[in-house]
């Protein structure tokens, strides 16, 4: 009977000694109060998504490739290398970094004799394409057609429907791309007739030889070579093996032939002789998955950190109770960690959902953009979604201890006392580290003030860093001040504002957990999208200024080689100028950039005004060139100094500059004459053709004729798809940062469901609880629209001034509705939890 009695206790005893182990804890406060932890999933859920959909596009420019298509049928390429490198000096180390060449490079099409007296070679073809139009009667043209040697249809499968293969003088031209050019009636050219061609060598004259089903047209392989626009150079030698030969045996006795003078591919790697795409793209997907992926994987892991401690701190209370009926510290501690691998790679998995979505539609919206090339797939590789997962593992782990050292720390009793009671006292810890990286962001805001050119920008993206950093870590500081700047103008609201205002003083950390993640959101978002409408005003007006022509020609097909000569016979024109655009490289300290380039015909002081700073744009010459002020700024070249750079095909140059302008932006950072890039693009045809004098009616022979307005911007594709990435970069961090500071301020509100419902029975009514609670949002919505603005100015303003020598751009209507935006964010956020607390009293 005693037995019987003792043993009841003992069992009964059981289950509170288990509910006190470490796993009992979380798994009961993540099933009885799921709510408390909803606020950590979506931080955790969104952060996985950032890291996922980042890395997955870190992961496809890192194995981007394409399969071979017009060498395809060719086992063994060799080609010159489509990248170049840079070595750079790290102190005991050194690292390379490369970029790939702005059009195409080309390798001596000499070599491919060599290849062809390798053992076990059958054929070696040197293999061109470049474009060509077929000339009507009546001075018309027909659209751009690929021309290359009759050799390449070894490998491309091309072959005749009619006549033979073309001789000297002779052409092949492919059915139904000829349609309405060659002949008067509009039938297209048959095999005996003549046609003129458009070629990068000139207009000259052939006799048909041959059709091909296949679309293009073929000369023979000597004239291919000689009116390609480069001759003596081949964009890849094509090697066909005997029949049985083993490939790569054929490519190693082919790399060892050709010495290091072209690259030997096989498979997959065939593709990279077929041009620029793939390295191109590879970077693009690198800089978005690794530049941006990085900032943006660092404000999500700091947003979700940030979101786990605040639960973690709403719980005070109940870890006090805990500590007080005997938990030790260490189990606390262990019982938090337990929540974060409960709660976390549930959130982390379910995260990369969307993180997948984010990067295919980023994929897709590169792909038909052109920036990233058909055929190229995201590679949805197992890693990007396990660093997701780790990283969010991670962060909820230490964010929850790192909040829960204290409550585990401090005694029972006193645990209690402030669980009731915000504590006053500032971090030693966090307190000098925000000083500190504010005192770090003020520096760097006066360094990147005295610098220009790329050297400010990339100094101005530390400011905002740094200032995030010092607002995060300041936080209860920085709320305090807000709340006592607002405290007089809250005083005079009545009671609800004295509400609002008495609450935000003594709370400061709660207010500043919801601050933070709307100055995130501001400065972020204000510095994307004003840094984008701060250098298209400055090109669209440094533009409007340069252009002094009165009449601009233009084909995007190309111009007659001959036009500005044409046009000059037109009566009236004073002035007459073609303009081929292009990009060129620049070495800066750590790689090779690209700046946009223009190639004219004759001194184009005659018919632009660029703004000249030294020199004169008269003395433009072979083996010279002029360049924008900040761009010779940032290479630390003068006039009369030589210029270090990397043409188009990446073949190296150093001209002398003869001046420097301020309107590269509007126009082209780099200007150089025409005949300097003979031989160093595939399209050496003008794209324009600027006029002074003369009529419309005159020039229309030559393209569609424009005002001064028509002129093309210099903005090279790069800037083009950086205005693009930055405002969608601006929608995706501004969407998580939206979403983190939503989340913080319906946890905080649901939080206080206890304070709101005493104060209901302390006699407030309804509105004025819901007016107070508007008030503390406003308060939380305009000093964390402050704070971001003012970091977003003090990172635009040195940024803007060395891209473009002005003060940002701000439109008032694009401002004012992100202003809206945040504002709205923290009413509604706000308002309804609130309501939703209300109705349950």
């Amino acid at each position: 009977m005693s037995s019987r009695t003792h043993s009841a206790p003992a069992s009964g005893d059981a289950p509170a000694r288990r509910s006190l182990r470490p796993n009992g804890l979380a798994r009961a406060a993540v099933r009885f109060k799921p709510s408390s932890f909803v606020g950590t999933f979506v931080a955790l859920l969104l952060a996985a998504a950032v890291v996922s959909g980042c890395g997955l596009l870190l992961q496809t420019g890192a194995t981007a490739s394409l399969p071979a298509a017009r060498y395809a049928g060719a086992p063994v390429v060799a080609a010159a290398d489509q990248e170049v490198h840079m070595t750079v000096d790290l102190g005991e180390e050194r690292d390379e970094t490369s970029s790939p060449v702005p059009d195409r490079a080309r390798l001596d099409a000499a070599l491919a004799g060599t290849a062809a007296g390798v053992p076990g070679v059958a054929r070696a073809v040197a293999d061109v394409a470049f474009p060509v139009r077929i000339l009507t009667p009546g001075g018309g043209a027909s659209a751009p057609l690929t021309a290359s040697g009759w050799g390449s249809t070894s490998f491309t499968g091309a072959a005749l429907t009619s006549g033979r293969a073309p001789a000297a003088g002779e052409v092949v031209i492919g059915t139904g791309t000829h349609a309405g050019a060659g002949t008067a009636d509009g039938s297209g050219a048959g095999v005996g007739e003549r046609v003129v061609l458009r070629t990068p060598g000139g207009e000259r004259e052939f006799t048909v030889s041959g059709t091909s089903g296949s679309p293009g047209v073929w000369f023979s392989d000597a004239a291919a070579l000689a009116v390609s626009g480069h001759p003596g150079k081949a964009d890849a030698i094509a090697v066909l093996p005997h029949e049985g030969a083993d490939a790569g045996a054929v490519a190693d006795r082919v790399a060892a032939a050709l010495d290091g003078r072209a690259r030997v591919l096989t498979g997959d790697d065939r593709a990279l002789a077929e041009g620029t795409a793939v390295p191109a793209a590879r970077e693009l997907l690198m800089g978005l998955g690794g530049s941006f992926g990085g900032v943006a994987t660092m404000v999500a892991v700091f947003t979700a950190a940030g979101t786990v401690a605040l639960s973690v701190g709403q719980r005070s209370r109940e870890f006090a109770l805990l500590r007080a009926i005997g938990a030790t510290p260490r189990q606390l501690r262990r019982s938090i960690a337990t929540e974060a691998l409960l709660v976390a790679p549930l959130a982390g998995v379910l995260g990369c959902l969307p993180g997948t979505a984010l990067a295919a539609w980023w994929f897709g919206e590169l792909r038909a953009k052109g920036a990233v090339p058909e055929g190229l797939a995201l590679d949805r590789g197992v890693l990007p979604y396990g660093v997701a997962v780790a990283a969010v593992v991670v962060t909820a782990l230490l964010g929850g201890l790192l909040a829960a050292r204290r409550p585990s720390r401090t005694e029972p009793g006193r645990a209690l006392a402030e669980a009731q009671v915000e504590r006053a006292a500032v971090g030693r810890v966090r307190t000098p580290l925000g000083i500190a990286a504010l005192v770090g962001g003020t520096v760097f805001a006066g360094v990147s003030a005295g610098l220009s050119g790329d050297d400010a920008a990339n100094t101005a993206l530390g400011v905002v860093m740094l200032y995030m950093l010092a607002v995060a870590l300041l936080g209860p500081v920085v709320a305090r001040v807000c709340a006592g700047l607002a405290g007089t103008v809250l005083g005079r609201s009545g009671a609800s504002g004295h509400l609002a205002a008495a609450n935000s003083r003594t709370n400061a950390r709660r207010l500043a957990s919801a601050i933070t993640p709307i100055v995130l959101a501001t400065a972020f978002v204000s510095t994307l999208l004003f840094l984008h409408t701060s250098t298209d005003r400055a090109a669209e007006n440094q533009r409007r200024a340069a252009v002094t022509a009165d009449h601009v020609v233009a084909d995007p097909a190309g111009l007659p080689g001959d036009a500005a000569e044409r046009a000059a016979r037109q009566p009236g024109v004073t002035a007459a100028v073609t303009v081929l655009r292009t990009s060129v490289l620049v070495p800066s300290d750590v790689q090779f950039a690209p700046a946009s380039a223009q190639a004219v015909s004759a001194d184009p002081s005659r018919v632009q005004d660029l703004g000249v700073r030294t020199g004169a744009l008269a003395d433009l010459r072979p083996g010279t060139v002029a360049v924008d002020q900040r761009l010779a700024d940032s290479a630390g070249v003068r006039t009369g100094e030589r210029l270090t750079l990397r043409m188009p095909d990446g073949g190296e140059a150093k001209p002398l500059v003869v001046a420097t302008y301020a309107r590269g932006l509007g126009v082209a950072e780099v200007t150089l004459p025409r005949s300097d890039l003979a031989g160093r693009v595939t399209s050496p045809y003008p794209t324009e053709l600027l006029v002074r004098g003369g009529t419309a009616e005159g020039l229309a022979a030559l393209g569609a004729v424009t005002g001064p307005d028509g002129a093309a911007a210099a903005h090279a594709p790069e800037r083009e798809l950086s205005a693009w990435a930055n405002r969608t970069m601006a929608a995706v961090l501004g969407g998580f940062a939206a979403v983190a500071a939503a989340n913080t301020l319906v946890m905080t509100v649901l939080h206080r469901r206890r304070e709101l419902g005493t104060l209901r029975l302390i006699g407030t009514t309804r509105r004025q609880v819901l007016r107070m609670v508007r008030l503390e949002a406003l308060l939380v919505a305009v000093g964390g629209l402050v704070l971001g603005s003012a970091i977003a100015l003090a990172t635009l303003v040195p940024m803007t001034n060395g891209l473009t020598g002005e003060a940002p751009h701000v439109p008032p209507l694009l401002y004012g509705s992100l202003a809206a935006g945040v504002v709205a964010l923290g009413l509604v956020s706000t308002a309804l939890p609130a309501r939703a607390a209300l109705r349950r009293r």
